[in-house]
């Protein structure tokens, strides 16, 4: 143990040392001055790289080192979360990364494949402290004996699985197992599907993978982030320390709801709105609104006089030009102008402009004809340039730009989405478009999908702002320009015979050059810059409860990742949300086909037999043959069902439960329908997993772990709901219940 001690101090003086001098080179880089843009560029990004890893350095304090190899060559590696060297110059580290290959044994290396060891050591500390050991002996041939030796060589593991929560995940990089070690190392290239079902570790999986794939590809994916899903606010608080305490922090963690930048979706659909507004179908109906949008001129009804100069022929807008009276825009000529824009097949926003030229081209040839007319049949009297004119003056008619934006308006998405959902029975049956017609109120998560696609349908015309952009580094250069003149004009010319050696600020630096110098740069993280642009590419996705999302939250994700480099985890057997495909042939197949990797978990370290038993055999109540992970432990404890007299009592008897669950300073988890959270009120709260006890909706508890959960109604759940209330404990469960339990809660009496 002393050894182990005064290693252990060694590596945290080390760690302290390399704080201090990545801290002395965020302050000397911050004071360094460049010449141009491409050293500030250079600057800020070396900036950002000292603070990263400041950050990273500061994360991993706790349980630095946590394991050794022994092996039989004589050679001892220490295992931590962070690789750590003697000093810079020293080629082999004191603490050697947990996702570099020469770390594998610790997770993979059994006594019959070794993998080259003697001996595994598992090291605990608390704070700086070593507080246990513990051996594994893999040579049995070798009869050294340290003191230390753990026979069935998973105490370190029946620990960790036992230990009361915190609200806060933690990382598991002391009991990887070797099914899960396998799956995080797996190529990055491609889709893998995690599968698994509760307490199997697939979302602790899946952010160690995010982990390892940052220290394997640190090139890449530095530069282009990873983008991390989960299904709800909690469940990402929940998870939000793990990837940090690993050493890393360039990832952007977020909700679907989160993935339109500017908009928040706070607001609730119904199931069955949400249901048709995830359907693939979506997208053509988008598609059919924007091309609502590109209108032609109505026809005017009644009797016309074509004789008269003033009025408007049919199916024409009448336009009011600012010189030369009414013009008349004829359905015709739109039709023609509407046909060439779609032509270009490109989006709304993007192809408006071949709109409008044409307009105003056929304006002006309209103008044209009727001002430049020979009275006696001949050509047209008007020249190239006084036709030049016309057009110019035409293109600037506010007139003009008004019929222009009544027939192809400039949209945004949210226009397009609010007046799709305000209209919908434009372009959908009317059964669906009664359950998603809405006017106003906030956006809600299955509205961001239709955002997205919105924005794919429309384009950004942004000629405006580059030419704006262009305009303000020309006045820049001006500026510049006029500095550098008034500086050559105050030189002294008391020597002006001799030849001058001291250099004035022209001589070394041009207008454009000192202009670039005071422009603004992006001191941003690639993960901060990624969570504010919509055409963002990823370098790796990781989709936590993939089996939820809808067709068009895929199209979604897909967008943001052109590479297809992701990993998804879920399970099918969890699907609750009427949108969710719940079938990864279904969720992929429109994208890669059969090309995807599939790994399956198949053992249950969170829940105990006793619950997983009544889990499961409530899940086969629906679906006959069900069969869930193996729990690797047994806690003895038998869950408990508590029966009242009726509704009235029910809101005293949880919080009695809760008051008795929580005693000892366990994380208790109330999950109830949401149509009884007012009869809970005295539980109520925001969700702040770190409180004693917690009240949940079904979905609000995916991906969530507790010492002890209270089950409130069972009978009012969906059976998949149902599954997931469940098997959120690791310790005890519970049920409180008015109405008869459903089939299978025999077990539980």
């Amino acid at each position: 143990m002393q050894n182990e001690q005064q290693f252990v101090s060694l590596l945290y003086e080390r760690l302290d040392a390399l704080r201090e001098q990545a801290e002395a080179a965020v302050q000397t880089t911050i004071r360094q001055v460049g010449t141009g843009r491409q050293a500030r560029v250079e600057r800020d990004v070396s900036v950002a790289e000292h603070s990263a890893h400041l950050t990273a350095l500061n994360a991993v304090d706790s349980g630095l080192c946590f394991g050794r190899l022994d092996m039989k060559d004589g050679v001892r590696h220490h295992i931590g979360r962070v690789g750590i060297r003697a000093d810079d110059t020293e080629r082999t580290p004191l603490l050697i990364d947990w996702r570099a290959p020469v770390a594998r044994p610790f997770y993979l290396a059994t006594g019959y494949e070794p993998m080259g060891l003697r001996r595994r050591r598992h090291i605990t500390t608390e704070g700086r402290t070593v507080t246990a050991l513990h051996d594994e002996i893999l040579d049995l041939a070798d009869a050294t004996r340290t003191g230390y030796e753990d026979p069935g060589g998973d105490a370190v593991l029946l620990a960790a699985l036992g230990a009361a929560r915190t609200g806060r995940m933690a990382d598991i990089v002391q009991t990887i197992q070797a099914e899960q070690d396998r799956v995080i190392r797996a190529s990055r290239h491609g889709v893998l599907v995690v599968e698994g079902g509760p307490g199997t570790g697939k979302t602790a999986v899946a952010l160690h993978r995010a982990a390892y794939l940052l220290y394997a590809h640190r090139e890449q994916l530095a530069r282009r982030a990873v983008l991390i899903v989960g299904p709800n606010p909690a469940f990402l608080g929940y998870i939000g320390e793990v990837l940090p305490s690993l050493g890393e922090t360039g990832v952007l963690l977020a909700t679907l709801a989160e993935l339109f930048p500017g908009v928040r979706a706070h607001g609730a659909d119904t199931p069955a709105a949400a249901e048709v507004k995830g359907r693939a179908e979506m997208a053509d109906a988008l598609a059919r609104a924007v091309r609502d949008r590109q209108t032609l001129p109505e026809t005017v009804p009644g009797d016309v006089d074509f004789e008269d100069e003033n009025t408007v022929p049919e199916a024409a807008l009448s336009i009011e030009h600012e010189q030369y009276g009414a013009l008349r825009l004829h359905r015709e000529m739109a039709y023609e102008a509407r046909d060439r824009a779609r032509a270009t097949g490109l989006p709304h926003n993007l192809a408006r402009p071949h709109f409008a030229f044409r307009i105003i081209d056929a304006l002006t040839e309209q103008l044209a004809d009727r001002l430049g007319a020979d009275p006696y049949g001949g050509p047209n009297l008007l020249g190239p340039d006084d036709l030049a004119q016309l057009g110019k003056e035409i293109a600037t008619s506010s007139g003009v730009h008004a019929a222009i934006e009544e027939l192809w308006p400039a949209l945004t998405p949210e226009q397009l989405v609010a007046g799709f959902l305000a209209e919908p029975e434009r372009v959908l049956p009317e059964h669906d478009a009664a359950l998603i017609r809405r006017s106003g109120g906030p956006w809600t998560p299955a509205d961001v999908p239709l955002l997205d696609e919105a924005a794919e349908l429309l384009g950004v015309d942004d000629t405006a702002e580059r030419a704006a952009a262009e305009a303000e580094r020309q006045e820049r250069i001006g500026y510049a320009q006029g500095v550098l003149e008034l500086s050559q004009g105050s030189k002294t010319y008391e020597f002006e015979d001799e030849e001058s050696e001291i250099l004035a600020a022209h001589d070394v630096i041009d207008a454009e050059r000192m202009a670039e110098r005071h422009e603004e740069t992006d001191h941003r993280s690639a993960a901060e810059r990624a969570a504010a642009d919509r055409t963002w590419a990823f370098g790796h996705i990781i989709v936590d409860e993939a089996q939820e999302l809808s067709a068009m939250a895929w199209r979604l994700l897909m967008r943001r990742c052109p590479t297809r480099s992701m990993t998804l985890v879920g399970d099918p057997a969890q699907t609750g949300d009427p949108a969710g495909l719940g079938s990864w042939d279904a969720i992929l197949r429109p994208y890669v086909g059969d090309r995807w990797r599939h790994a399956r978990l198949g053992v249950n370290y969170r829940t105990p037999a006793e619950i997983m038993e009544v889990a499961a055999a409530v899940r086969r109540h629906s679906r006959p043959g069900f069969e869930p992970p193996r729990s690797v432990r047994s806690t003895g404890v038998a869950p408990w069902t508590e029966r009242v007299a009726g509704p009235a009592l029910l809101g005293d008897a949880v919080a009695a439960a809760a008051d008795r669950e929580s005693a000892g300073a366990s994380r208790v988890a109330v999950i109830a329908p949401a149509a009884l959270h007012g009869a809970l009120r005295e539980l109520a709260g925001p969700v702040d997993l770190t409180r004693p006890v917690v009240l949940l909706e079904p979905r609000q508890a995916k991906g969530l772990e507790f010492d002890s959960v209270i089950v409130v109604e069972p009978a009012l759940f969906g059976d998949s709901d149902l599954y997931v209330a469940l098997t959120r404990a690791t310790q005890r469960l519970g049920t409180v219940h008015t109405d008869a339990l459903p089939e299978g809660f025999g077990a539980a009496g």
